[in-house]
């Protein structure tokens, strides 16, 4: 819809949600469903989150009494630092999601007796994951873009949220780049719901995950969460951003060290180990065929005659603090930054410790979603929008500070990244506070040198979305070591 706001036409929705993939998803449903006019503000183009690398299925207590033991191993794996209320809930609501994702057309992987497959995971006590093998991610998406689709939900491509507009604490909209255009544009709205990807690309690169909702929290001057928490998949293939899903484990997959002998996922991050897929199940294999053929097309390798060295890369778990109903807090909690919510990986409800249990991000992903939805939804319907001169204002900033990129004297994207990736090792390494302090250092270095554009034009311009997304790491490097 369109507002007259000061004598300029405004983009006006009551919810607007930053992100692609199942968080975003979901949280775009429920606000939907809930009656609040809705919008999701995607950086890429439609069915570009399928192809997200698999890591695991979903975890719930399928076949057991109830949810309690599920519960205990997420708290066991996260350690003291576990919100033990927020592991409960989520644990709690495995089933329902299990239930929901099947009405909608989900094809399970399923058992003899017809009831989801479930796979045994390291930390679970019991056998919980289950999916659609290899296609998990994939194919969960595509049923949340199909109801999407059903329910009308307008979608924004290619335009990535760039900041937060907010007044006295309370959002008033964002704006975005329209990397088709070049232009900045702006959204007004009376909530926000972040829920983007992780903030993985401080170990690679930003198309692995540039924290776009953590980075949007840190620059509207709320302390993330979580930040010195690096849980790690075991199972990536080494020298390429592919993750085997570790359901593989309990379907004849073994993990061996360099000798021979047998491995354990903690082992991979002391020695170098190799996944040893010959004995895998012939059964499970039409399960894991896209996982099976894309490390043969990748490698070269047939996992029937040769073995796949293996590394633990991090997947993380920080970012906006948020309280039982997805609401971002700061002040430890007690207040809420009114009108905006997180979801997914740019959250932290404590659930996961400082550690992951496998399986229960994805959960988390949809439960979050679903929550941050509608209770943005319901909020918003009651509110009124707010006549404010900032929304132009932001604009004219973020003009300003995407022409401050086009600097000849700074560093090209390539080595701000490559300085971002030494120094999170370095982080991973040692967190002594001596090492903290020459990390900041250069920190400020690479800050005050800036980014060197060498691409000029205003469309399609990656380059620019690239130097964009390394902003905002750098705002999550700055949250990590402060």
């Amino acid at each position: 819809m369109r507002l007259l706001r000061l004598g300029l036409y405004m983009e006006s929705w009551e919810v607007a949600i930053v992100g692609a993939g199942p968080a975003a998803l979901r949280a775009a449903i429920a606000s939907i469903d809930s009656g609040a006019s809705t919008i999701l503000i995607d950086s890429e183009g439609i069915g570009s989150r399928q192809g997200n690398p698999p890591i695991a299925g979903i975890a719930a207590s399928i076949g057991e009494i109830n949810s309690i033991a599920h519960r205990d191993d997420t708290i066991n794996a996260g350690g003291h630092t576990t919100n033990k209320v927020s592991a409960a809930r989520t644990c709690g609501e495995a089933i329902t999601v299990i239930s929901e994702l099947e009405r909608w057309g989900l094809v399970f992987r399923r058992n003899q007796d017809g009831l989801p497959h479930v796979s045994k995971a390291p930390g679970h006590s019991k056998a919980r994951l289950t999916g659609c093998g290899d296609a998990s991610v994939r194919e969960i998406t595509r049923i949340l873009e199909e109801q999407v689709i059903k329910r009308k939900i307008t979608r924004r491509y290619d335009s990535l949220a760039i900041s937060l507009i907010s007044d006295n604490k309370q959002i008033r909209g964002l704006t975005l780049l329209d990397t088709t255009t070049g232009q900045v544009n702006s959204i007004q709205s009376k909530a926000v719901i972040l829920a983007t990807e992780g903030y993985e690309g401080l170990w690679t690169n930003p198309s692995e995950g540039a924290g776009t909702g953590a980075a949007l929290v840190a620059n509207a001057g709320i302390d993330l969460v979580g930040m010195m928490n690096f849980p790690k998949h075991p199972l990536s293939v080494k020298g390429t951003n592919m993750h085997i899903p570790i359901e593989v484990l309990d379907a004849g997959g073994r993990i061996r060290k360099d000798n021979g002998d047998d491995a354990e996922p903690s082992d991979i991050e002391e020695e170098n180990c190799v996944l040893d897929l010959r004995g895998f199940d012939s059964d499970a294999k039409i399960w894991f065929s896209n996982i099976i053929s894309g490390i043969k097309n990748r490698t070269g390798l047939d996992i029937n005659v040769d073995v796949i060295p293996i590394s633990a890369k991090v997947i993380t778990t920080g970012g906006a603090p948020v309280d039982s109903k997805g609401r971002v807090t700061f002040n430890d909690g007690k207040m809420w930054f009114t009108g905006l919510y997180a979801a997914g990986r740019s959250s932290n409800n404590g659930m996961h410790g400082a550690g992951a249990l496998p399986g229960n991000i994805f959960l988390e992903d949809l439960t979050s979603g679903q929550i941050a939805g509608s209770h943005a939804s319901l909020w918003a319907l009651k509110e009124e929008f707010a006549n404010s001169i900032l929304i132009q204002n932001e604009e004219d900033t973020n003009l300003q500070q995407i022409k401050e990129l086009h600097n000849p004297e700074g560093k090209s994207v390539g080595q701000i990244s490559a300085s971002l990736n030494s120094l999170i090792n370095n982080i991973e390494q040692d967190d002594s506070e001596s090492s903290l302090i020459t990390i900041r250092e250069n920190l400020a270095e690479i800050n005050n040198t800036g980014i060197k554009l060498t691409d000029t034009s205003k469309i399609m311009n990656t380059e620019l979305a690239t130097a964009i997304q390394l902003k905002g790491l750098i705002s999550i490097m700055e949250q990590i070591i402060s």
